[in-house]
C-alpha cells in the first residue's frame, strides 16, 4: 500500500491515494499505521476519494479506528496532495467531506507546490441537536457548567461539522489537558464523544491552544478546534472575529467573516513517503 505522511501545523495523517488504490478496512488500517513505535506514525488516516457531488472526498479515520467527520488541518493537506498530484487543475476547489462539502482556496509557493490553504469551514452550529449534546434539542450550550474529576468548568459548545467543547483557562501551557480531556471528551453530555480545547487569551485577536482530541489524544494542531475556538472566543466577548491561534504545532489565521462562516488559513506539508505491507485479518 503506497501512502504519502502530511501534516498541518503538526496535526499529522497518513494519506492514502483513493484514485490508485482500493483500501479494504480502513478502521483496522487507520489504529495499525498511527502506531507511532509500530506503525508510520500519525493522529490518523484519511482517504483521497473521487467525488459525484465535488472535485474530490476526504474519508477521515481518528487513531483509534473511529471514523470522524472532518479535520480542518486535513484538507489543507488533501488539498496540497491533489494539486502537487495534479489530481486537479484549479487552485479554488470544493472538497467532500462528512461534514459537508467544503470550499478550499489554495495558494502556490515558487516551486508551483502548495504551501498555505484557506478553507471555508462553514457556519458554527450553535443547537444541542447539531452538537450533538443531550438536553433540550433547540437549546445552546454556550457557557455551561460541566462536572469533571471533582472539578467545575466553564464550556463552550458547539459543531464545526464535529464536537467541541471550548473552556478557557489561565494558562494552557500548564494545564492538566491529559487529565481532563479524556472526562470531557467522554462525558454523559457527549452520546458521540467531543473534541476539547483548552484556551488562554493573550490579547484581543490572539489565543493560545491545546486540544484533545477525539479518539486520538493531544494533538500538535486541530483546525476544526481552532475554528470552534474563534466562534466561542467571539461569543463570549473575548477577541475580536479575526484572531491568529497559536497551536503547538505553530500558528493559524482564522476569521469569522460577515457571512457567518469561519475561514482557517494555514500550512499544509509533506512529509515523506513509503509502502506499508498492509495484511487486513
Amino acid at each position: 500500500m503506497q501512502f504519502t505522511k502530511m501534516h498541518g501545523a503538526g496535526n499529522d495523517y497518513v494519506y492514502i491515494d483513493g484514485f490508485k488504490q482500493t483500501i479494504i478496512q480502513p478502521s483496522q488500517l487507520a489504529t495499525a499505521v498511527s502506531e507511532r513505535h509500530f506503525g508510520i506514525g500519525s493522529d490518523g488516516l484519511i482517504l483521497i476519494l473521487p467525488s459525484s457531488r465535488a472535485d474530490l472526498r476526504m474519508q477521515m479515520f481518528n487513531a483509534d479506528g473511529s471514523e470522524a467527520e472532518m479535520c480542518g488541518n486535513g484538507l489543507r493537506c488533501v488539498a496540497k496532495y491533489a494539486w502537487d498530484h495534479k489530481l486537479v487543475d484549479r487552485l479554488e476547489i470544493r472538497v467532500e467531506t462528512g461534514a459537508g462539502i467544503m470550499p478550499v482556496k489554495m495558494h502556490c509557493g515558487k516551486d508551483q507546490k502548495i504551501n498555505k490553504v484557506c478553507v471555508n469551514m462553514g457556519q458554527p452550529h450553535l443547537r444541542r441537536a447539531e452538537i450533538p449534546m443531550t438536553g433540550e434539542a433547540n437549546s445552546e450550550a454556550l457557557g455551561i457548567n460541566i462536572e469533571a474529576g471533582g472539578q467545575v468548568y466553564q464550556g463552550w459548545c458547539l459543531s464545526m461539522g464535529n464536537p467541541h467543547c471550548v473552556i478557557f483557562v489561565d494558562d494552557c501551557d500548564n494545564f492538566p489537558v491529559a487529565t481532563v480531556g479524556p472526562l470531557i471528551e467522554n462525558h454523559p453530555l457527549f452520546p458521540r464523544r467531543t473534541n476539547v480545547e483548552f484556551v488562554s487569551v493573550i490579547s484581543n485577536c490572539e489565543l493560545r491552544q491545546r486540544t484533545w482530541e477525539r479518539g486520538a489524544g493531544e494533538t500538535l494542531a486541530c483546525g476544526t478546534g481552532a475554528s470552534a475556538v474563534t466562534a466561542a472566543a467571539v461569543l463570549s466577548g473575548r477577541t475580536d472575529r479575526k484572531i491568529t491561534n497559536h497551536l503547538k504545532g505553530g500558528p493559524l489565521e482564522l476569521e469569522w467573516a460577515a457571512d457567518n462562516c469561519i475561514y482557517l488559513t494555514g500550512p499544509a506539508a509533506e512529509v515523506f513517503t513509503g509502502d506499508y505491507p498492509w495484511d487486513p485479518k
